[in-house]
């Protein structure tokens, strides 16, 4: 056996890496996250960098996932004004998870399955805990949330990614309000500018 073959063996043995290490030295572990590791720091940083719609946006900055949360957390607000801190939260925090699997468009989300799922399940709950929220959100959350969402996915489909009218009804039904309230959310914005947005309305929002 030559040296070099030699010194692979180690490594045979060793599981794939299942961990991230995070800008503010945490180090979150994918398969069994802990809240002690996530800060939201590390949250807003990620999901300012992550672009919605595969980057398939027009304009020179990307629509982050950092933007369409703030779009949510709007749009909830609107439709049900009396909700308080944790149900905001919720709609911010919707899909924190991907600060650090990513976001992936619904149709290949559909073709993965369970395992994906199973994973982002996994850490939106440690990320719910770490900030005093219940790991599974009641019924009623939930349907706003994806109300919210989906009607955030409307717009931004029309207004951003080249879908026609049309083809946004069919995917996602008639948006669940009107788009007038909505127009400073709609800009794609630079990174660091998303970032400090997303920071200040969660502070905001985790002091009410």
């Amino acid at each position: 056996m030559t040296g070099a073959r030699a010194n692979k063996r180690p490594f045979k043995d060793v599981p794939p890496r299942a961990w991230q290490r995070m800008l503010s030295g945490r180090r979150l572990d994918l398969l069994d996250p802990s809240p002690l590791d996530i800060e939201i720091e590390d949250i807003a940083h990620g999901l300012a960098r992550v672009a919605r719609w595969n980057g398939q946006t027009i304009g020179p900055h990307i629509f982050s996932v950092a933007q369409h949360s703030l779009l949510v957390e709007k749009i909830a607000a609107v439709m049900e004004p009396s909700i308080g801190r944790s149900e905001r939260l919720f709609m911010l925090l919707h899909d924190a998870p991907e600060y650090v699997i990513g976001d992936m468009i619904s149709p290949f989300k559909a073709a993965i399955g369970d395992a994906y799922k199973s994973i982002e399940n996994r850490i939106l709950a440690a990320i719910m805990l770490r900030f005093s929220l219940p790991a599974a959100p009641g019924q009623a959350t939930l349907k706003l949330a994806k109300q919210a969402d989906r009607t955030a996915a409307f717009f931004e489909a029309v207004s951003l990614a080249g879908f026609t009218r049309r083809e946004a009804e069919s995917i996602f039904g008639l948006p669940a309000i009107s788009p007038q309230a909505l127009t400073d959310e709609m800009t794609p914005a630079p990174v660091e500018t998303t970032q400090t947005r997303f920071l200040a309305r969660f502070r905001e929002i985790d002091r009410s």
